[in-house]
């Protein structure tokens, strides 16, 4: 099992090397002079642009660059951004318990709803419970986050008014949290129905009923935890997913986590910070996937000797 973690780790460290060359060029795939761009809007002079590009290190070939930021990066210094001059590590820091919150919550809202549908659909296929669900799987598939945010914020917050419209507090984190687990729930919901589908026909359930055991133990005990295998192996990709649309749904309920921070960062130009995002970004993700491959191992321990 440590050589199994290990190994993930070390796939892990290297999505994020990755992560740091596409940062470092990031800034050179703009077209234009990057200095100008990011300080067009400060009344600055030629040789102060100039001072800047050399504070900066881009008057440096973009390998030495690469060292700097890297060398930076392994003492933990992310840069300063350029509106406040803020490091941005703290930056980040700063809002992302507000994201990390947002996005467990609408994951606690997919895996239960989602599975919940997907397990129902498959315990009654070919039956109207199984087509209703499935046609709600792919509602919610084809809904896009904005919309369905847009939707709710409607209905909960401006009709009903059981809602606040946006702040800080719970109550402002259940319509993000719905919008993003909602959509997300029809997709596990699917899986979850194909995967029980499966296990419900093979050889070991059916052997489980005929010794007699309750219907209860081998549908939890024996279909529900082989089921389950695919399932959590997709949640890794589910918790990137639901980061990615964090950054939607925050600016729709204006929620003030890392994603509202990005297009705050996009619109004023200020490139170290999105280059800061992007890697904290991988970073998480990168660590989320390692729990969720460990926990798939611990489910099924054929994949540590695989």
């Amino acid at each position: 099992m440590a050589r199994f973690i290990l190994q993930r780790l070390m796939a892990a460290l290297v999505t994020i090397w990755i992560a740091t060359i596409a940062v470092t060029i990031l800034i050179h795939l703009v077209p234009g002079d990057p200095v100008r761009i990011m300080y067009g809007s400060f009344q600055t002079t030629p040789e102060e642009l100039e001072a800047i590009r050399v504070r900066l290190g881009l008057d440096q070939p973009i390998w030495r660059q690469y060292l700097m930021y890297l060398g930076r990066l392994l003492h933990g210094d992310f840069g300063n951004s350029i509106v406040g001059d803020q490091p941005v590590i703290d930056i980040l820091m700063t809002r992302f318990p507000s994201t990390l919150a947002l996005t467990l919550s609408s994951l606690f809202i997919a895996v239960v709803v989602g599975m919940s549908l997907g397990f129902l659909a498959a315990y009654k296929r070919g039956t109207w419970v199984d087509v209703s669900a499935m046609v709600l799987a792919i509602v919610g598939v084809s809904m896009p986050h904005f919309w369905l945010g847009l939707l709710l914020l409607f209905l909960f917050a401006l009709q009903l008014q059981w809602l606040p419209v946006a702040g800080g507090d719970w109550r402002s984190l259940i319509l993000p949290a719905l919008t993003l687990g909602l959509a997300n729930a029809a997709v596990l919901a699917r899986l979850t129905r194909s995967a029980m589908i499966d296990i419900f026909d093979q050889d070991f359930v059916r052997t489980a009923h005929a010794k007699g055991l309750p219907k209860s133990i081998v549908l939890y005990r024996h279909a529900l935890r082989s089921g389950l295998v695919p399932v959590v192996s997709m949640l890794g990709l589910q918790f990137a997913y639901l980061m990615g649309g964090a950054i939607v749904v925050e600016n729709v309920f204006a929620w003030n986590g890392v994603g509202r921070l990005a297009i705050e960062a996009v619109f004023a130009r200020d490139y170290p910070l999105i280059q800061g995002f992007i890697l904290f970004f991988a970073i998480i993700v990168a660590l989320a996937s390692v729990v969720i491959d460990v926990a798939y191992a611990f489910l099924d321990p054929r994949i540590r000797y695989s």
